[in-house]
């Protein structure tokens, strides 16, 4: 299959050693030694593991199976250093380490990751998928259509990890495959996007939405969306796709006067709320929402909605009408939601428009795809309610899973296991949003039950027996005893649907079962 970013592979260079080498990786149960491991084998290298860990506590090692390597666990060996060309240690290996001087005393040469993805460039497009929300769905979705279209797309085949941050995305696109869409996230920080777009040289890249839900390090949203932005400034004279409901994305567009192709998707939908966002001239643009963030917008200075380029209209349940400049044809999803519409369009404008797949051929490919798990996923279904998990981590995703939740479910109840990117203010602005969303709110999370303290009043506050102790451990925002115990309080309610929400509730949803099939 011919695609538009055919031209690119003839600019990848090919790894320059030789057969006979063999390249020690040392950290193999770590999430990069894995990958650097399997690049190498996948680009005909010999490699030798090692790691202090042992089988049991190597978590990634069901990745390396079909792969021959000889690996040592438990230890570094001498036969390891001995036998090795180069040895590439793991990045976070201090260079004052006893480990470390080892290698430099060894007869092998230092290899740095760095070093290696230099080498090693990939020979493949490379699609980059960004934004607050969305990310996974629309990656995994465009993927899909990669599938059932006869291309393989590159997988870091970890289960249990997003892996979407550091070294991750780049090493990921350089693993066997006809093409690499590989999700880009940042920890809200300057330079978190640059840093994986300069080592994954994409070719075309997406961008969702952009939301103030992850601000931390007292960032204001534009700095934040400038962050964001780093994937425009990489991607100059290459296409983009954008969400051109969002009035933070197209203003971008403008503020740094991206040079390229810009392809842009937004829905006809009828208005579910009013909210404010700030615009690049720095006045308030009301946003007539579609859905939280996202919607029709007109600023003062000029700004103002785009008719998109791939447009939703006619939207029931999941089917839509797409319509773009040269045709009109009906979709059908296989996951429901208008938030899973702006998730398609995005995919269905690269799989078209990039990879030239015909909208016909999408329209077929489209229902077969089941979305993600953890997104809106049903894990318990009775006559009395349904239970589910969902990932939404921080307002306007939350805002969005329990908007349309209410469509369907007369009465909701939702256990909340979200500790905030953004702290006391996301906390409380999570809060607020379920509190217009849902009929019963049981804050699982230590930080929850602080920002549920100030609503008490509203009488849909259901507090759990003992008080969560503090806990946060990256974006995990509760244990799984808080999980269960607040699973235990919304079972209590007079609802429909009870909804877990947060990475707990994902993590941990095989616990989720195990404990509602205790109580049959």
């Amino acid at each position: 299959m011919s695609t538009d970013m055919d031209k690119h592979s003839s600019q990848m260079e090919k790894i320059p050693f030789t057969e006979m080498e063999t390249f020690g990786v040392i950290g193999i149960c770590g999430v990069v030694g894995n990958l650097v491991a399997r690049v190498l084998m996948d680009h005909g290298q010999r490699v030798m593991g090692t790691d202090i860990h042992s089988a049991k506590n190597c978590p990634f090692l069901y990745t390396l199976k079909d792969y021959n390597s000889q690996i040592y666990l438990n230890e570094h060996p001498e036969i390891f250093f001995n036998s090795s060309t180069y040895i590439i240690p793991p990045p976070s290996l201090p260079k004052t380490s006893n480990l470390f001087q080892k290698i430099k005393d060894s007869p092998a040469q230092l290899l740095d990751v760095e070093k290696l993805l230099q080498q090693i460039h990939p020979n493949k497009p490379v699609i980059c998928v960004t934004g607050t929300n969305g990310k996974t769905t629309t990656t995994t979705l465009l993927k899909h259509f990669c599938y059932s279209a006869g291309l393989k797309p590159t997988e870091h085949g970890f289960r249990t990890l997003q892996g979407n941050i550091d070294y991750i995305p780049p090493l990921q696109c350089r693993l066997k495959g006809d093409i690499a869409v590989v999700e880009t996230g940042t920890e809200g920080n300057t330079g978190d996007l640059k840093f994986i777009l300069d080592r994954c040289y994409p070719s075309c890249g997406v961008i969702t939405n952009i939301n103030p839900d992850h601000l931390n390090n007292g960032h204001d949203f534009r700095h934040y969306s400038l962050i964001k932005g780093e994937l425009l400034e990489k991607l100059r004279g290459e296409t983009v796709v954008v969400n051109g409901d969002d009035p933070a994305i197209w203003g971008l567009i403008s503020h740094i006067n991206y040079q390229g192709k810009v392809i842009t998707f937004g829905v006809d939908h009828e208005v579910q709320g009013e909210s404010k966002k700030e615009c690049w001239c720095g006045e308030e643009i009301t946003l007539k929402e579609t859905l939280s963030g996202v919607g029709y917008y007109h600023c003062q200075c000029g700004l103002k909605r785009p008719t998109p380029d791939y447009l939703a209209t006619a939207i029931q349940g999941n089917s839509f009408l797409l319509q773009t400049s040269q045709e009109k044809i009906k979709m059908e999803m296989g996951i429901t939601g208008l938030h899973n519409v702006y998730n398609a369009l995005g995919a269905i404008a690269v799989a078209h428009e990039i990879l030239k797949i015909p909208l016909e051929e999408i329209k077929n490919y489209l229902p077969t795809f089941k979305g993600v798990p953890g997104r809106l996923e049903y894990i318990h279904q009775d006559e009395n309610r349904d239970l589910i998990v969902d990932y939404g981590h921080n307002p306007s995703g939350v805002e969005t899973v329990l908007r349309e939740l209410n469509k369907t479910y007369n009465k909701i109840a939702v256990v909340i296991t979200i500790s905030s990117e953004s702290g006391k203010s996301g906390d409380n602005e999570i809060m607020e949003r379920t509190l217009a969303n849902a009929d019963f709110i049981i804050p699982a999370s230590y930080y929850s039950r602080l920002a549920a303290e100030s609503y008490i009043s509203s009488g849909k506050i259901i507090l759990t027996t003992e008080e969560p102790e503090k806990f946060r451990e990256g974006t995990l925002g509760a244990t799984e005893e808080q999980v269960v115990r607040g699973l235990e309080k919304g079972l209590e309610c007079d609802a429909d649907a009870l909804i877990c929400i947060g990475e707990a509730a994902v993590k941990y949803k095989e616990k989720i079962k195990i404990f509602i099939n205790s109580q049959k």
